[in-house]
């Protein structure tokens, strides 16, 4: 079977849909994803930007539909908000599965576990990513950011943190992310391969955290507005604190060494 799977959305939240990916994928599928995550996707037979199929366009001034003639069948978490886009994929005959791309947000099942029960796919999963060849590293990796502002730690405190850790302590940052001498990466593979050379990363609920835990690194979760039985990352090396004080943020870094 040739499959098609559309996968939207922010980087946390692809992440978290992988385990369900990779289970619809293991028979042969190409992936259309945003073009930050496309390097991260390695269980697809072929990737493609959303961007350049112009389905974000369908039902825009006069742009139509790619050729979806390949295609046997077409699985979306993308058009749950754009009725032409899906009435548009129906008219094609392919036959169609829409999903919600995101958990109901009264819910309380983890968010992999929502995307997984979606496909057929086990539950309990954790999202892995093979950043490949490694160089260790004696450094905490803090990243204070994440896409709203309302799930942010202070940046002061991360700042108290750093000077108060007896350890080197290195920052990253996104590319439109204001952080003097930050680390920066343009492409997602490269930060995952070095989020993984640190001894330990903090960050609030992000999408960085969630591609450090799946790649192996020992991970502080640090959460505010939203709930970490949903949204925490997974992985054995993961320790989620709740509006925590410095201090109990030290002492978690400290313990995961």
């Amino acid at each position: 079977m040739n499959r098609l799977l559309i996968r939207s959305g922010a980087i946390g939240d692809c992440i978290l849909c992988f385990p369900a990916l990779r289970h619809l994928a293991a028979s042969g599928a190409e992936i259309w994803a945003p073009s930050a995550v496309l390097p991260l996707i390695q269980f697809a037979q072929r990737t493609r930007s959303i961007a350049s199929t112009g389905i974000d366009l369908v039902g825009i001034g006069d742009h139509h539909l790619p050729d979806f003639s390949g295609f046997d069948e077409i699985v979306s978490w993308y058009g749950s908000n754009r009725p032409e886009f899906r009435v548009a994929l129906e008219a094609t005959g392919i036959p169609c599965t829409f999903h919600r791309a995101l958990p109901d947000p009264a819910g309380s099942i983890h968010a992999v576990d929502f995307f997984s029960q979606q496909t057929g796919a086990p539950s309990g999963a954790i999202p892995r990513i093979d950043p490949g060849p490694v160089e260790r590293r004696a450094s905490v990796v803090i990243h204070p950011f994440s896409g709203s502002a309302r799930k942010n730690w202070p940046l002061a405190a991360f700042q108290e943190v750093a000077r108060r850790l007896p350890f080197p302590v290195e920052w990253t940052a996104g590319p439109e992310e204001t952080l003097p001498r930050a680390t920066r990466f343009e492409n997602l593979l490269d930060l995952a391969r070095w989020l993984a050379g640190a001894q330990v990363y903090i960050g609030n609920d992000s999408g960085i955290t969630h591609l450090a835990a799946a790649v192996g690194a020992p991970v502080i979760a640090l959460f505010r507005s939203t709930s970490p039985e949903v949204w925490a990352p997974r992985g054995r090396n993961v320790t989620v604190l709740r509006d925590p004080c410095v201090e109990a943020v030290i002492e978690a870094v400290s313990s995961a060494r």
